[in-house]
């Protein structure tokens, strides 16, 4: 007996799967199909990070979800990073966006962080039961995004990495394993892409699934306010990766074109993990 299984059966039977079939429309949507509650959690309440904000979808009928933690940039708070927070958990997610012990923590100290944060989302937290805790990802803005790379970098099992106009004085990362998509600015004169995201992402492995996405006629703060082309891209890295969702293949692969806001887009594709 031969038993023929059909692309939308295997996608079916993918038990990382949330929400329906996406559109164009509803990644580039201001809110997704969940509705999202949130919770603040303490600085006090912690250790080895800042606390912060957890966002999460409101429903249990589900079953977990994958989670994520956001940090903000050199001198920056969870409040600049507060708009992912509805935007990706309303697609399915649960986000912490936090607090670092002090606004100056440097790329490696931010790296830890992020990875402090996950371990009390997935264990101590008020929703740690809403959490597939073997399903995390990082992102983080500027000396954020430089610590979400030293985060994969130490936790090789996290599933996604999203550095927001990165910033190390590490220019090289051949040791991550993590699926990462670098997004930079064309006009970034504080993290130029030409001496922190371009390099970052060559030196990720050739065998890596990685994306370079570089926005059109943007400066280094443009992660700090709502944009949709990061939405749309980050949702997608993260349902792919996190959820193992090949139904976002579709957004990444083939490569998206240079348009009004996107000067150039690279990666690998079609994407294998």
């Amino acid at each position: 007996m031969t038993l023929t299984i059909t692309p939308g059966a295997q996608a079916a039977e993918n038990p990382y799967e949330r929400g329906p079939d996406p559109t164009t429309a509803s990644i580039e949507a201001v809110r997704g199909p969940y509705a999202v509650s949130q919770t603040s959690v303490s600085s006090l309440s912690v250790t080895g990070f800042g606390g912060g904000t957890i966002y999460y979808p409101t429903t249990t009928a589900d079953g977990t979800f994958g989670a994520v933690a956001v940090s903000p940039g050199f001198t920056g708070t969870q409040s600049s990073m507060a708009w992912y927070g509805p935007r990706l958990a309303s697609q399915g997610f649960v986000v912490f966006t936090i607090d670092t012990n002090t606004t100056l923590d440097q790329p490696d100290s931010r790296g830890r962080q992020l990875l402090a944060a996950l371990d009390y989302l997935t264990q101590r937290s008020s929703v740690r039961g809403r959490i597939d805790a073997t399903r995390l990802g990082v992102m983080g803005h500027s000396m954020g995004g430089g610590g979400s790379l030293e985060a994969a970098k130490s936790r090789p099992s996290l599933q996604a990495a999203i550095p927001l106009t990165p910033w190390n004085t590490d220019k090289s990362w051949p040791e991550v394993t993590t699926p990462t998509l670098l997004i930079g600015a064309e006009d970034d004169t504080v993290a130029p892409v030409s001496s922190h995201a371009e390099p970052f992402y060559t030196s990720l492995p050739s065998t890596l699934d990685k994306a370079y996405l570089e926005l059109n006629n943007a400066g280094h703060l443009a992660p700090n306010t709502s944009d949709t082309t990061i939405a749309k891209y980050s949702i997608s890295w993260l349902k792919r990766f996190i959820d193992n969702d090949t139904r976002y293949e579709q957004f990444l692969c083939p490569l998206p074109r240079p348009s009004l806001t996107i000067e150039e887009y690279r990666g690998t594709c079609p994407h294998s993990s």
